[in-house]
């Protein structure tokens, strides 16, 4: 890794994402659940920096709790793409994590993208943006998403992905204090799982629907308890199987008093809702940002 490369010294966003909605078409015959979804990206970002290890090693600067450092997916994610190219080169992940862990936004899945889209550009791999989507999925259902580093409709189990615009709004996101369990939700019984397949054109005229969320209001209260608080002042919903809800607004200034008003009984978040990523953006920028 060239230590003059606009790359190196940067820190890059890895951005939460919001299902705007959610609909459970069918189910395959090995048991995954075919999806109809629509993701927006949040300026709400991890920051993850790199450091060239000239020994070929992949290490991490901070450890998550729990989490074995080989069991990382940052780690995993540059492993696979060594692995991949037979690349020789080491580096050294830090990760700034400021997305709730477990909460939906697909903070893991982020990361894993935005390490495995840097690091083509550092390691100067030259892998398409297809074929970082394709490792992603090895990943995690979420990473191709961020990989596509667009507002996006996806189907079948969220791998089939096409480019969608919708309004960039200002967005109050609440985190309540539980870790909703994703396979429990798609494993339960009274889940909807027969939902009629719509068009972008449906969505857009106002199907928001998400299919998870009467399964998760049930078992989870506290997800329950966060969607009426936040609903006193915009339409709120879940995000994929949560446990984060969150409302939109028209306006800085209504998304702010929503969020003052409940910063003090719950984890609350205020951004913005983009449909490019900031990574992008910032790429775009030639990683100006250190």
């Amino acid at each position: 890794m060239d230590s003059n490369h606009p790359y190196r010294a940067a820190k890059w966003p890895a951005p939460a994402k919001l299902n705007l909605m959610l609909r459970i078409v069918g189910r395959r015959p090995d048991g995954y659940h075919l999806l109809q979804t629509v993701f927006q990206f949040v300026e709400l970002c991890d920051w993850i920096r790199f450091y060239p290890d000239a020994s070929g090693r992949v290490s991490l600067k901070n450890t998550l709790p729990d989490v074995a450092e080989s069991e990382d997916l940052t780690v995993r994610a540059a492993m696979l793409l060594k692995s991949t190219t037979a690349c020789q080169q080491g580096v050294c992940i830090e990760v700034e994590k400021n997305l709730p862990m477990g909460g939906g936004l697909g903070g893991g899945s982020s990361d894993a993208a935005t390490v495995l889209t840097v690091l083509n550009k550092l390691w100067d791999l030259q892998l398409s943006t297809e074929k970082l989507m394709e490792l992603g999925l090895s990943l995690g259902a979420d990473v191709p998403i961020f990989v596509f580093g667009h507002a996006a409709w996806a189907e079948g189990v969220g791998e089939k992905i096409q480019p969608i615009i919708v309004p960039e709004h200002w967005v109050v996101v609440i985190k309540p204090d539980c870790h909703v369990n994703t396979k429990e939700i798609f494993c339960a019984e009274e889940l909807t799982r027969d939902s009629k397949s719509i068009k972008i054109s449906d969505f857009t005229a106002g199907q928001h629907q998400n299919d998870c969320l009467d399964v998760v209001c049930q078992r989870y209260p506290l997800v329950r308890d966060a969607l009426v608080d936040l609903s006193e002042f915009s339409d709120a919903k879940l995000t994929g199987t949560g446990a984060c809800v969150f409302a939109q607004f028209d306006s800085e200034i209504n998304a702010t008093k929503a969020y003052q008003s409940l910063k003090n009984k719950w984890q609350v978040y205020l951004s913005k809702c983009v449909n490019e990523s900031p990574l992008f953006s910032m790429m775009k920028q030639g990683g100006s940002l250190s």
